[in-house]
């Protein structure tokens, strides 16, 4: 049977029966004893299990398998939830994400889960997780043993240990320990790695070469070896690596090996038999209401399932294209109407540009998304940092139905990791900090969104510690990010957004989680790479909010034509606050700038024939016209020959080659055939 025809309909549904378990695995901590919630986990559980295994992906539908069976004890009440429970099932949770992650990047989904199904086994029996780990601790102590419970060989790694043994090498399983303090594993692996080649044969790693070279592992690794050489002299060429705690070499016999397997083996066929059995209902009592509500479930969406479908983002890019060539072409059509001045096609124009419009906001609306897709993420990952940091923390998500352009969507999942792992880290002070101050101990985090004009606004508030602006303007001083005269001028805003310069860190200890000095700053040019902005307010011991700004979509913008001399230049509208003709007596000079006074604010001109550097024809104007622009709390004024008007347009890339030109973002192509560019604001007020 071929699969592959059904591989992408398997991938979307095994993400959303994932989504559905971690929601609901969140809901029962809150609520341990409801058992709708643990059947609706079951079913989910169930489900996917059933794909995997049609799929032929089996280490995906024993894991499932497992859980399922901790699930089902749940709810027929031989077993309660607890925390160390719930870790667990996040632990199954963790990897069948990754497995199914990794069939979707072409993988073949398999994961060495043994560890994870030992303890959902000995969950399911009633036994005690903290003396499950800590009986594993204890015989993980010499390398013999953990390399039993790691190391499997298939048969042709046991046929290569088994001539190399007739041949008269040896054959060993060593494990090496790096030291805690080790900076570059990857680096050390390699240099034991380029010790053992000189001595021998490499058959096995684990974990795998990949694994290790991307340091995915802690400090041990094991290595098995086909070697000339002694326990002795392999043991000693290895320590001489530095940064190495100890090294540990044990013989491996092919016969001993052999044995091994064929134990496996047996044991293998005995537990699926007991699976199978497993498998059937439990009991008609557990079954059948089941069933039925399965059942009328499904009933109920058959309807609404029918009504679906499920389209590739790519020919969603493609139709995007070839309606942006149509807007090109009824820009053209407008213009050779109005030249034209023929009544007939001028209607006919009118109605093709209503039609089209409603053309637009369609397949717009067909690349939006809800952010819930990015937010639903986060309260796993919050509720872990909590615990990782003692600290108790609410988080509420308001607005997650508002939508988003897709490729708006792909880009701002990593900025707001950051941004909340941030808030929970500095922001949120820990419980007995909060007790002292006369707050809650719980510590609360709300995730925002919400649609104002043509633009979502993110928003990340947290009511912890605040932002120490004294410290920060000390720490920005010091690292020479401004002057100290500059320092004394700026407003808290200003002062609050130096954190996001480049290595900008207040921390006094470096933790994993954030405070590293990298990371703001990354996240301040993703936001403004996709045409946003970022805003930090902050009141120290209440709390901070941090605002992001974000263009609903990211191809057809609406903008305002200038012209400067023969050349035609767009500004888009979302940067524009007021348009104005002022007299050139009214342009004042400070700091050997040329400034403006706008509705009492000092603002400064930037006139743009000479950042482009058009050429000029010798003649002096007594008016000018000017735009004013903004971002954030910056302003400046545009001086521009003359106003054309408001047009939508196509944004297109300048391409490869013009990535570096300074204030432009992009170009389009207007209905006479001409290009104009796109000037970027942002770069003009900095």
């Amino acid at each position: 049977m071929e699969m592959n025809q059904y591989l992408e309909v398997f991938i979307e549904e095994s993400k959303e029966h994932l989504q559905t378990c971690n929601q609901q695995l969140l809901e029962l901590e809150k609520n341990p004893n409801d058992l709708t919630i643990v059947n609706e986990i079951f079913r989910s559980a169930h489900t996917l299990k059933g794909m995997s295994a049609t799929m032929g992906y089996e280490d995906l539908a024993n894991l499932t398998h497992n859980m399922e069976n901790v699930l089902d004890a749940i709810r027929n009440q031989k077993i309660h939830v607890t925390p160390e429970l719930l870790d667990v099932v996040f632990m199954a949770m963790d990897a069948l994400e990754e497995m199914v992650l990794s069939i979707a990047e072409g993988g073949d989904g398999k994961k060495d889960v043994t560890d994870i199904v030992q303890k959902l086994k000995a969950i399911e029996n009633g036994e005690n997780i903290s003396a499950v780990n800590k009986a594993k601790e204890e015989a993980a102590t010499t390398i013999a043993e953990d390399s039993k419970a790691k190391n499997t060989y298939d048969s042709f790694e046991l046929t290569v240990i088994q001539q190399s043994e007739e041949q008269g090498f040896n054959c060993f399983e060593i494990l090496v320990s790096l030291r805690s303090d080790c900076l570059l594993k990857a680096a050390r692996v390699y240099m034991v790695f380029e010790v053992i080649e000189k001595s021998g044969e490499i058959i096995k790693s684990i974990p795998s070469v990949e694994q290790l070279e991307e340091e995915q592992f802690d400090q041990d690794f094991v290595v098995t070896v086909v070697t000339k050489d002694s326990k002795e002299e392999i043991e000693k060429k290895i320590l001489k690596v530095s940064e190495i705690e100890k090294v540990e070499a044990v013989p491996l016999s092919a016969k001993a090996l052999l044995k091994q397997v064929e134990e496996q083996e047996m044991k293998s066929s005995t537990s699926e038999q007991v699976a199978h059995k497993n498998d059937q209902p439990r009991s008609e009592e557990a079954a059948t209401p089941l069933k039925n509500e399965a059942s009328t479930k499904k009933q109920k969406q058959h309807s609404a399932v029918n009504k679906t479908i499920r389209v590739n983002i790519d020919r969603l890019d493609i139709l995007m294209n070839l309606f942006e060539e149509l807007v090109i072409d009824r820009g053209r059509l407008e213009q050779i109407s109005r030249e034209l001045n023929h009544p007939e096609l001028h209607e006919t124009v009118e109605r093709m540009s209503r039609i089209s419009g409603d053309l637009q906001n369609i397949i717009l609306n067909m690349r939006m998304v809800p952010v819930e897709t990015v937010f639903n993420r986060f309260p796993r990952m919050v509720r872990q940092l909590a615990r990782d940091l003692g600290k108790q923390i609410n988080l509420e998500i308001i607005g997650a139905e508002t939508e988003l352009d897709r490729t708006v969507i792909d880009e701002i999942g990593d900025p707001l990791v950051h941004l909340l792992r941030n808030a929970i880290d500095h922001g949120i002070e820990t419980p007995e900090e909060r007790r002292k101050k006369g707050k809650p101990e719980v510590g609360t985090v709300k995730l925002k969104a919400y649609h104002s004009g043509n633009h979502v606004f993110i928003e990340i508030e947290d009511d912890g510690a605040g932002i120490n602006r004294d410290k920060v303007l000390r720490k920005a001083i010091e690292k020479g990010i401004i002057s100290e005269e500059a320092g004394h001028t700026l407003t808290d805003r200003q002062v609050f957004e130096l954190i996001m310069a480049s290595g900008f860190s207040t921390a006094d200890k470096i933790s994993d989680i954030s405070g590293r000095g990298v990371g703001m700053d990354v996240v301040k040019t993703t936001i403004e790479s996709l045409g946003g902005s970022i805003t930090i307010d902050s009141e120290e011991g209440k709390g901070s909010i941090f605002s992001i700004q974000l263009p609903l979509t990211l191809s057809i913008i609406s903008v305002m034509l200038v012209e400067l001399e023969k050349e035609k230049y767009a500004i888009p509208l979302s940067s524009i606050i007021e348009t104005a003709i002022i007299h050139k007596n009214d342009i004042l000079n400070a700091h050997n700038q040329k400034v403006i006074d706008f509705r009492g604010k000092v603002v400064p001109l930037v006139f743009l024939k000479d950042v482009f550097e058009v050429p000029v024809q010798n003649k002096q104007d007594d008016y000018y016209s000017v735009i004013i622009v903004r971002k954030g709390d910056k302003m400046a004024g545009l001086v521009v020959d003359s106003f054309i008007g408001q047009q939508e347009v196509v944004l297109k890339s300048l391409g490869n080659y013009l990535t570096n030109v300074f204030a432009i973002s992009g170009a389009t192509i207007l209905g006479d055939g001409q290009v104009a560019l796109i000037i970027d604001c942002n770069a003009l007020i900095k």
